[in-house]
């Protein structure tokens, strides 16, 4: 029986080694557990390399598909040898590492030469980081949902607690204790435990943000300290990297998926990879999901429908196949981008992203003062409309917008009818749709406010209301006012000044149906998900004193607030705004 038969039969025998000891050029050994086929022969290799303890099953379905996958932790990690430095500075030795781990399964007796990579978030980075370096036998990747810098996982001036804190005390630091041989916990199960029942609380209301890295263990805490001291660094740098690439790779993230700005990596690589095969047959697919939950069709409470669903294990076994063993399924004649549009319950391809063709429609804010309440005044029109020429609302960083989340602490897709109590939103809503309207890109907003602080943010969010809900979030964008011109620079505003601000809010792709209404929402905080503003103009991470601030924001003809959605042509609504 062939290894295809018996695959097909489900009857292919497997051989696991555990901790297998892989040497590095500087004689750091690193370990990895090998999953291959029973049967004799040599087979394309897979290389899963990971901070977070290497997987020791699941991956079955890929030695039945004829690959032989090592997962492999990474340096001063688990049961590997050395220093762990995380990728919070510039330079590791994840790439040299990577590097020699290509080029030692290429040599192994099981394996044919030909390697790919696989992985998500930090495991995608790491892909990203060896590929640079390009080992020979490093045929083809598949590192995905890692956007272009540090600053975009976290957030310009500031740093998200939710996601980052959680990360340093239940995923990092555990490790790290037992192997410094302190107290526990000594693991991330028995550490999230502990941040589920007991400290959850205590963690995410602490202060100041740069007294915290006291509480984690060496080799987390000083680079947790420099990360705090330099939020705006940029250690990335994939600027260099994407010339440098010769491989193509498949990249899957959500729209739901706080590292989505992954979608960048397209565009770059289209234009700056090395090589025309990495230039032309670097594929994209997004679909209605969030971080952990990538291919399901239910994301929190949202259901998106049988369609939302994607085999990832499938979808990469196929470009493998194509890529490492040759077959000719297809995969090379697809076009770079598949995405699923929400509310329609269908995916679309196109050949960049975003697609090409796409116009920009016009929805100016409006209202008569009371835009805080969800049934006031607060519109979006195609023109400019009389009525109050602003609204105003308190920002009180005591008692911020609280974030809509999950227990564990990862984006989901809100139902916001839950904070249309509070009195800290304004709401800017479209009258029901006639027609359909199809947004896919990035919306941006431009924002004319003030503030009675120095220093303080304005969240921007589109929301898709139904007639009997829920009022989804679609996507979101923010501007701390200091940062409001660049990272590289501090402005504080003069208080109670109308100022511009340009929002960018995240890639999306969702249809608003008949009946609808198009909501924008405009706020200041969204805590822990992302730090509150002190409104105090001094350092947040470092100060303590929480001050409110009353903010104004205005729409008139002199101050026109608008909402720019970039819409399918094919569903552009008959009267509104199309700019040139």
């Amino acid at each position: 029986m062939t290894l295809e038969q018996a695959a097909e039969n489900n009857t292919v025998g497997i051989i696991v080694e555990t901790d297998v000891p892989i040497p590095m050029r500087d004689g750091v050994v690193l370990r990895g557990n090998i999953f291959r086929p029973e049967a004799g022969g040599r087979f394309p290799g897979l290389l899963l390399r990971t901070p977070y303890g290497k997987p020791t099953d699941g991956y079955e379905r890929y030695v039945r598909a004829g690959y032989a996958v090592v997962t492999q932790d990474s340096r001063g990690r688990y049961a590997s040898d050395g220093d762990y430095v995380p990728f919070t500075v510039p330079h590791t030795g994840d790439a040299e590492d990577g590097y020699d781990s290509v080029e030692w399964l290429a040599q192994q007796p099981y394996c044919n030469g030909r390697v790919g990579t696989l992985g998500g978030s930090y495991n995608a980075w790491m892909q990203w980081q060896l590929a640079r370096l390009r080992p020979p036998h490093l045929v083809a990747m598949c590192a995905y949902t890692i956007p272009l810098e540090l600053t975009e996982v976290d957030w310009p001036g500031g740093f998200k607690p939710g996601r980052r804190v959680k990360w340093w005390m239940t995923t990092i630091a555990p490790d790290l204790r037992r192997r410094q041989e302190l107290p526990g916990p000594h693991t991330p199960a028995e550490a999230r435990k502990i941040w589920d029942d007991i400290e959850q609380g205590r963690w995410l209301g602490f202060m100041p943000w740069l007294d915290l890295p006291r509480y984690l263990p060496k080799g987390l805490a000083e680079y947790a300290e420099d990360w705090l001291r330099h939020p705006n660094r940029k250690p990335w740098k994939f600027q260099d990297i994407h010339s440098e690439v010769e491989v193509p790779n498949l990249d899957f993230t959500g729209w739901y998926d706080h590292c989505n700005g992954t979608v960048a990596h397209l565009a770059r690589m289209q234009k700056n990879a090395r090589t025309s095969v990495a230039r032309t047959q670097t594929k994209l697919v997004v679909g209605p999901w969030n971080h952990p939950g990538l291919g399901q069709r239910k994301i929190g409470e949202i259901d998106f429908g049988s369609q939302a669903e994607l085999d990832l294990h499938a979808e990469i076994i196929r470009w493998f196949d194509h890529w490492l063993k040759g077959q000719d399924n297809g995969l090379d004649r697809e076009k770079a981008v598949r995405y699923f549009v929400m509310g329609a319950g269908e995916w679309k391809a196109a050949d960049t992203w975003p697609p090409a063709g796409l116009a920009e429609s016009v929805y100016y804010l409006s209202g008569n003062g009371n835009a805080e309440q969800v049934s006031g005044s607060g519109l979006l029109t195609p023109e400019q409309s009389e009525g109050a020429p602003s609204n105003q609302y308190t920002y009180d960083p005591n008692d911020p917008v609280p974030t809509l989340w999950t227990r564990d602490l990862f984006t989901v897709p809100p139902d916001r009818r839950l904070l249309e109590y509070r009195q800290d939103i304004l709401h800017y809503r479209t009258p029901p749709l006639s027609e359909e309207v199809e947004v896919v890109g990035s919306p941006e907003v431009v924002l004319y406010a003030s503030s009675s602080a120095p220093d303080t943010d304005f969240f921007a969010r589109l929301v898709d209301e139904s007639p009997q809900g829920p009022a989804l979030e679609v996507c979101y964008g923010l501007v701390r006012a200091r940062h409001r011109h660049s990272l590289d620079c501090e402005d504080l505003l003069v208080p109670h000044e109308n100022t511009e601000f340009r929002i960018r809010l995240g890639p999306t792709a969702i249809r608003f149906l008949k009946g609808h209404r198009i909501r924008l929402e405009i706020t200041s905080s969204d805590f822990p998900n992302h730090d509150r503003n002190h409104n105090t103009g001094r350092n947040d991470l470092i100060d303590t004193e929480l001050v409110p601030a009353r903010q104004q924001v205005f729409h008139s003809a002199d101050y026109p607030s608008r909402l720019l959605l970039p819409i399918d042509k094919a569903y552009v609504p008959f009267g509104f705004g199309i700019a040139d």
